[in-house]
């Protein structure tokens, strides 16, 4: 039996060689390679761009016809009135000069109106209220609101369909893109209804609000005095974070799934993606919306729309007509001009509770087909597509031991085997992006790509590409063929990789996530090319499989590129603005990792099928150390430019008088309150002209004083309040004296409870911070109409005061309680802020101010913090 066994075993060897050289025979040649992955870098640049930046033909008023969105008129409309400039709340420019020209344009359209169809009512109000949770508040007097209703002469429908956007700015802006933008879209989609003889059902509203930027306060008061807000029962939200381009759908419902479907039938540009609204919604977007008043305070379902491109300039001086194409304004136009048409016709409008029932799954294709289904719908295909991958490549593996002559065990051992090398290459090709993401931050060279975007690719696309491959290029190498052919081998890691995307896809459905979607696209192109390839002889003649699913995945890797294109686009100029306390590089990092993975997780593997796949590898290494030479040892690799991708710096010129129980003037300093916006903070600036000499951390100052003894601006700051740095300066800082904090009162309300009245003038930005001290209880103020106080885990209690129109001095009064009864005591702390943003401070200020280089896009003004101890 012995020399039997050893002639068996001959002829496996040599059986088992004819295979290793059948497999050779069978590889491509190497130079081949480079231009297999030069196909699909040809396939995003040549086509997956282009239909991403597309937009339609601008019409003129020459060769328009009627009933059409005239992008001409529109964009004359946005050069008046973003050539009005910063429209801060409580300015003239945007509670007289805005106002009057929204006013009058609305005039001209009523003026042009069809009289026999419809009616029009305008109406100008003025709101003033309260709104906020926990320790933080904001109260605004004499907000202005520009509300339109255009009414069928024939509806009788009580229900509203209302259409948003606000006219206000932030400080130093001209707003063109934020949100001029859609103000003036919504005026010239009010003149082609109101013009032509489409009938509608449901009279539609027009709000023009006046105070968004502050902390949507404006919407608050319409939906919840608004004499029309009863009656709306959805709302289509307009806003920006961008200027041009295209607008994407970023929210919907919730739980109104109809909405999405007539999105899909009216919408002439599709642009949305479920993925968008589940990531603002988790709050990795440093943004909000009037959106969440509608859907807080007046329970109306509805879709947030925005534009997101050229985010650069979003809240910045160059935030101007001249960067706004006609293009953008044509596709938007056309967009919600048909959206509104159709939402006005909704039999669902009549009673949207009836039809409320889970949420929606929507994409768009490159902006040429939108997909919807409902969650339920998205579910059952979830689970169906990751069930065919299973059941298909169980098909696979028992026809590779069938063609193979081996046992189904003797494959799936091989299987599992492949499978622990393609979770490696899975993890891997997520993980190195984010490695290199840390390195550079540990380095302080964030944000390299700011002004480069190409860098991404070098930076981040290649090094999860090299985690992809090396690890199945290394085990190709290096196992032996026994038995089972190299072009078998390779299907293994493919099946793997769908074993992958199958077990995320549930995991994510079981989790409740609609993304989960993302995965199915892959998956259910790559189950077809198999199934085709099991219906054929090319499953198991050598690689000839590989070319169904090579034209499999040309769709999803478009898809999955334009995805993640998307965020990256939309993410990398937040970067700039979303302060310095965390890392942003690794978002960019781990969207370009995932979308890398989606789009070559099926493709990468084949460079195996060439010879010297090494070659790939080696390759991809080179373009990542030059990107990495070019990020950290060039001007390349320099985040900022002047104008286009400027770093936002935003100060105050503070003031800080500090006075005692028996009114002293204790502390009396000046000097510059820095809130870098940016991961770099102050580290760009030195060497330049600026003199930050004496710039320190105000952490000291934040552990010893309440609210660190600033007059911190916004939610941002104090958010930020530990990332905040002060430069003291030794003249003080000059601010306009007209305002004003007068006790009016102390009076004893019983035993326990003393009532404090007072007086508040000054500039139309103003806050209060108040902390009882440790024996009291602050148990009841005039700010809300009940007077309750709510429980709150952190003090002290913020009150930000915002004017409007209306600026007339601010009466309030504060009860505390003490068990002791002893009111003759130090009972709180007052601190009170006022913002003269539209100063630009005194000469030194000014000259301070003029030192920074041209890239700094500077937001700074005057500011003065007074602390009472009462």
């Amino acid at each position: 039996m012995a020399p039997k066994e050893k002639l068996i075993s001959y002829e496996s060897v040599e059986a088992s060689g004819n295979v290793l050289k059948k497999d050779a025979s069978l590889k491509v040649p190497w130079y081949f390679a480079s231009g297999f992955l030069l196909f699909w870098v040809l396939l995003f640049f040549a086509v997956m761009i282009p239909f991403f930046y597309r937009l339609p033909t601008a019409l003129t008023i020459e060769d328009a016809e009627e009933n059409v969105f005239i992008a001409e008129r529109a964009y004359k409309n946005l050069y008046t009135l973003s050539n009005i400039g910063t429209k801060l709340t409580g300015s003239k420019e945007n509670e007289v000069e805005a106002v009057n020209f929204i006013l009058n344009e609305l005039t001209q359209i009523k003026e042009d109106m069809l009289g026999e169809f419809f009616e029009m009512e305008i109406d100008l109000s003025k709101v003033s209220g309260v709104l906020g949770s926990g320790s933080t508040f904001d109260v605004y007097q004499g907000i202005q609101n520009i509300v339109v209703k255009l009414t069928p002469k024939s509806t009788k429908s009580d229900s509203y369909l209302l259409v948003n956007s606000h006219f206000d700015s932030k400080p130093f802006t001209p707003s063109a893109g934020d949100a001029g933008f859609m103000i003036v879209t919504m005026l010239e989609v009010l003149r082609v209804i109101a013009t032509t003889k489409q009938a509608f059902e449901h009279p539609i509203v027009f709000l023009f609000n006046g105070s968004e930027e502050g902390n949507l306060q404006a919407s608050h008061g319409f939906i919840t005095q608004h004499k029309w807000a009863p009656y709306c029962k959805a709302v289509v939200n307009l806003d920006a974070a961008g200027s041009g381009g295209r607008e994407v759908l970023f929210q919907s419902g919730p739980n109104h799934p109809w909405l999405v479907k007539y999105y899909k039938e009216y919408i002439k540009y599709p642009f949305a993606t479920t993925m968008a609204e589940e990531i603002f919604q988790s709050g990795i977007i440093p943004s909000d919306t009037d959106f969440r008043q509608f859907k807080s305070y007046g329970n109306i379902p509805g879709l947030d729309m925005a534009q997101f491109i050229n985010g650069y300039v979003y809240h910045t001086k160059y935030d101007v007509i001249d960067v706004i194409p006609r293009e953008a304004l044509q596709n938007t136009g056309d967009n919600i001009l048909g959206l509104v048409r159709g939402l006005a016709n909704a039999t669902e409008l009549r009673d949207t509770e009836a039809y409320k029932s889970g949420n929606a799954v929507f994409f768009d294709f490159l902006g040429l087909y939108f997909v919807q289904y409902s969650e339920a719908t998205g579910t059952c295909l979830n689970f169906g597509v990751a069930g065919a991958a299973l059941i298909f490549i169980i098909v696979s593996m028992w026809r590779m031991a069938a063609i193979s002559r081996v046992s189904i065990c003797h494959v799936v051992r091989w299987f599992i085997l492949v499978m622990i090398i393609q979770i490696i290459s899975f993890v891997l090709g997520l993980a190195l992006p984010i490695v290199v993401a840390y390195v550079f931050d540990n380095l302080e060279l964030s944000l390299t790509y700011y002004s480069t975007p190409m860098l991404v690719i070098g930076l981040y696309v290649c090094p999860s590409l090299i985690g992809l491959s090396l690890p199945l290029t290394i085990y190709y190498n290096l196992q032996g063929n026994d038995k089972i052919s190299t072009a078998y081998h390779l299907q293994l890691a493919l099946h793997a990789q769908a074993v992958i995307l199958a077990l995320l896809t549930i995991g994510l459905t079981l989790f409740g996530l609609r993304s989960a979607y993302i995965f199915v696209i892959p998956l259910i192109f790559y189950v077809l090319s198999l199934a085709l390839n099991l219906l054929t002889t090319l499953h198991d003649r050598g690689y000839a499989w590989t070319g169904l699913l090579k034209a499999s995945q040309i769709i999803p890797f478009l898809y999955s590129s334009y995805l993640f294109y998307i965020f990256v686009v939309a993410l990398t100029p937040m970067g700039g603005r979303a302060g310095s306390s965390s890392n942003r590089d690794l978002y960019i990092a781990v969207l370009a990792a995932a979308g890398t993975v989606l789009s070559f997780g099926f493709l990468i593997p084949l460079i195996n099928a060439f010879r010297r796949p090494s070659f790939v590898v080696f390759s991809l290494l080179a373009i990542t150390a030059v990107a990495m030479y070019l990020a950290s040892s060039t001007q390349i690799g320099f985040p900022y430019r002047p104008k286009t991708n400027g770093q936002r710096i935003a100060y105050l010129q503070v003031r800080n008088m500090f006075y005692e129980y028996d009114g002293t003037l204790s502390k009396d300093e000046s000097g510059y309150l820095f809130n870098f916006m940016d991961r770099r903070e102050e580290k760009p600036l030195l060497g330049t002209n600026v003199n930050l000499t004496g710039l320190v951390s105000m952490k000291s100052k934040c552990e010893t004083h309440m609210m660190c003894g600033m007059p911190l601006y916004s939610y941002g700051y104090i958010q930020h309040r530990l990332q905040n740095k002060w430069l003291p300066r030794s003249e003080p800082i000059e601010t306009p004296a007209s305002t004003a904090l007068q006790r009016l009162s102390k009076t004893a309300v019983n035993a326990t409870t003393v009532r404090f009245e007072f007086n508040l003038t000054g500039p139309s930005h103003m806050s209060l911070f108040i902390e009882p001290y440790e024996d009291v209880t602050l148990s009841k103020w005039s700010f809300v109409s009940d007077g309750q106080v709510p429980s709150a885990s952190q003090l002290p209690y913020s009150i930000f005061f915002t004017y409007g129109i209306d600026s007339s001095p601010i009466n309030f009064f504060l009860e505390l309680t003490k068990p002791n009864g002893n009111f003759n005591v130090p009972l709180f702390q007052l601190g009170v802020s006022r913002h003269y943003i539209t100063n630009e401070g005194d000469a030194q200020s000014v000259k301070f101010a003029s030192s920074f280089p041209s890239y700094a896009i500077l937001v700074q003004w005057p500011a003065l913090y007074q602390r009472y101890i009462f």
